[in-house]
């Protein structure tokens, strides 16, 4: 496994919000973490990606434990994250956002390699390198913020909610790009509170309702499910 969450629980001030979360990313896998707002699908990303600490409970990374690293260090060993609100740099332009992760992480392909690829998942972002982040729209910083994570050369996406807030058109471009970046060998972790954005690519599905994983499987299998799919999906 590529990615292993051993039974972690999380506190943010005096709220348990993570119980007992374990889960699992493959080599090359696309695993997708389902639940409603408010669920803990944010706050696992965020405790992988190291800015929240669990209070009890482990996460490797390619055998290696991460649990007490720090989150500038596990970005450098090649996890990249794309957070819910983009997380880009609003001053700075679409190239200069690029190019920041190719500073960041040393690895055997050049800047230059790494530059040309986002824009080849993600070519609607070669029309606006001069543009600042504050001109971009929703969408364009949700692509710039997968493309950034893409320039660093990541082995392993976080992806936190890619989809949301976005128009159907564009949920579909998003989604091929995404679909690109697996065909290149990375593993991909996305969360999303919609069950109808779950990409048909995806390997792995987690369902997270009050800080704990209640289903975990294939996508496929969820739909035997009921008690599942009437607090994702709102079926009765």
């Amino acid at each position: 496994m590529i990615l292993s969450v051993n039974t972690i629980d999380v506190s943010i001030q005096l709220s348990h919000i993570l119980r007992d979360v374990s889960l699992e990313v493959g080599e090359g896998e696309v695993a997708c973490l389902i639940g409603r707002n408010g669920a803990g699908k944010t706050t696992t990303l965020r405790t992988i990606m190291g800015y929240l600490k669990p209070e009890n409970g482990t996460i490797y990374f390619k055998d290696t434990d991460i649990t007490e690293k720090k989150a500038y260090e596990i970005g450098c060993m090649g996890i990249g994250y794309a957070p819910e609100d983009s997380g880009i740099f609003p001053d700075l332009t679409v190239q200069e956002n690029i190019e920041i992760s190719t500073w960041t992480r040393a690895t055997d392909k050049s800047g230059e390699e790494r530059i040309n690829l986002a824009y080849e998942v993600f070519p609607a972002l070669k029309d606006y390198k001069r543009r600042r982040g504050t001109h971009l729209s929703g969408g364009e910083r949700k692509m710039l913020s997968i493309a950034r994570a893409l320039a660093l050369d990541a082995e392993l996406f976080l992806l936190d909610e890619p989809f949301e807030g976005l128009a159907p058109a564009l949920v579909t471009q998003v989604a091929n790009s995404i679909q690109k970046i697996t065909k290149l060998g990375p593993s991909i972790m996305i969360s999303e509170s919609n069950i109808y954005h779950v990409p048909d690519f995806a390997d792995r599905l987690y369902v997270v309702e009050r800080g704990e994983i209640i289903f975990s499987g294939k996508p496929e299998e969820v739909a035997g499910e009921k008690d599942t799919l009437k607090i994702i999906a709102g079926t009765t």
